[in-house]
């Protein structure tokens, strides 16, 4: 069996009016297991990420409960000192979610 290679998965995601991410629905990585879904807010999201976590952009395969369809990494970018989460290798000055269904 393949190694997974992330921590966790983003599923969904809910921005605030003034665009800044409020929350993300994820599954964590538990050894060799996934979690069910989990709301982390925007603040827990970052420290994970800042702490080295792999989240990927994906969505779970239906019955199959730990496999899942992932495109592309999550990651912490700082601009200007400023911490901003984006998806891939774009470089935005604030949060961009490309990809993640938004709720």
């Amino acid at each position: 069996m393949a190694k997974v290679k992330y921590d966790g998965v983003v599923e969904a995601a809910h921005f605030k009016l003034d665009g800044q991410l409020d929350w993300v629905r994820v599954y964590e990585r538990r050894g060799a297991i996934f979690t069910d879904r989990i709301v982390l807010g925007r603040d827990a999201f970052a420290r994970q990420l800042k702490a080295g976590k792999r989240y990927m952009v994906g969505e779970r395969i239906l019955n199959l409960g730990g496999k899942f369809n992932v495109t592309q990494p999550v990651r912490l970018f700082n601009p200007d000192g400023k911490q901003v989460i984006v998806v891939g290798d774009i470089q935005a000055t604030k949060d961009e979610l490309t990809g993640v269904p938004i709720l």
